[in-house]
């Protein structure tokens, strides 16, 4: 089929790469605008863009796909169906209306549950013991539209937002093609969504980032884990010369007690305000991430220490 494909994420790569080895014709592929990355802080394509660039296909980055004059130009791409994975905006009922088979979603939940920008990182933080992949059709409302495939995949008791997403790209990659030729074919089975167990995925803030030790072991260890690696959660330890900041990238639950935030042994053990976590990864600011081992040598935590 002739189709575009909307997505920004590494996330989404593997599902074009996926498009394109399956034979589909790849009118345009549209991204977020450049944005400031790295220390430097330059101006650099989304992994979907530069993906896109390398294959040589053509890329649009429009602020907003609302103006008459991106409207006008996706109308113009006369497309049999439009693939949405993880785009980042909105699309108006013009755009919708636009592909002759309409535009499709691949979406990181089992909806309705986790509607929203951040499905992955809130189903580890709400202990969610399976989350999935599935593909649907696009409405207005925010992921309402019926779904057409779906795939579960488990959520490991060590499993961070990078180990998910990636479980959770491999099989999304998979299912496009075949939805899309179920669609093709007239074959797909679209089923509307439970209107019961709707949740949203909220965006991330810097706020939710600080870790609060008073919390339950388990939502303080499902905190790191969500928000690995990025933004991190974090905390703040003492050194000689004041307080540093640490992130914590995994974690594991343990049974041992004391006061919240104190450091319980040698070994990354942290009291929380109901049992403790054992830190496995960590990464002071202006280091890389490191395992427990390596992170001590250079900043040793003993036994005792108060974090905040």
């Amino acid at each position: 089929m002739r189709i575009a494909f909307l997505g920004t994420p590494d996330f989404a790569v593997a599902c074009l790469a996926e498009l394109v080895a399956s034979g589909h014709e790849i009118a345009c592929v549209y991204s977020q605008p450049p944005a400031p990355r790295g220390r430097g802080q330059e101006l650099k394509p989304s992994p979907v863009h530069a993906f896109a660039e390398g294959l040589g296909l053509p890329v649009r980055t429009p602020i907003s796909m609302k103006t008459p004059e991106e409207i006008e130009a996706f109308q113009a791409l006369d497309l049999d169906a439009a693939v949405v994975v993880a785009f980042g905006q909105i699309l108006v009922k013009a755009v919708l209306d636009a592909p002759k088979l309409g535009c499709f979603n691949l979406h990181a939940s089992l909806l309705p549950r986790w509607r929203g920008a951040a499905p992955i990182q809130r189903a580890i933080m709400a202990g969610d013991p399976v989350t999935g992949v599935q593909v649907m059709r696009m409405s207005e409302g925010l992921d309402e539209g019926p779904v057409l495939l779906s795939e579960s995949v488990r959520i490991d008791a060590l499993d961070t937002v990078s180990s998910l997403h990636d479980r959770l790209a491999a099989v999304g990659a998979r299912l496009l093609p075949v939805a899309l030729a179920a669609i093709e074919r007239g074959g797909a089975i679209e089923t509307p969504q439970s209107e019961d167990g709707v949740t949203y995925a909220k965006k991330i803030k810097p706020a939710e980032a600080r870790i609060d030790w008073t919390r339950p072991a388990a939502e303080i260890d499902r905190h790191i884990r969500g928000l690995s690696p990025f933004p991190g959660a974090w905390f703040e330890a003492p050194s000689d010369k004041g307080p540093v900041r640490v992130k914590a990238l995994l974690s594991k639950v343990e049974d041992a007690d004391g006061e919240a935030g104190t450091v319980l042994d040698d070994d990354l053990l942290i009291a929380c305000g109901e049992g403790s976590v054992r830190l496995l990864k960590a990464q002071r600011e202006g280091k890389g991430a490191q395992d427990a081992g390596d992170f001590l040598r250079g900043f040793p935590l003993a036994a005792g220490t108060v974090l905040a």
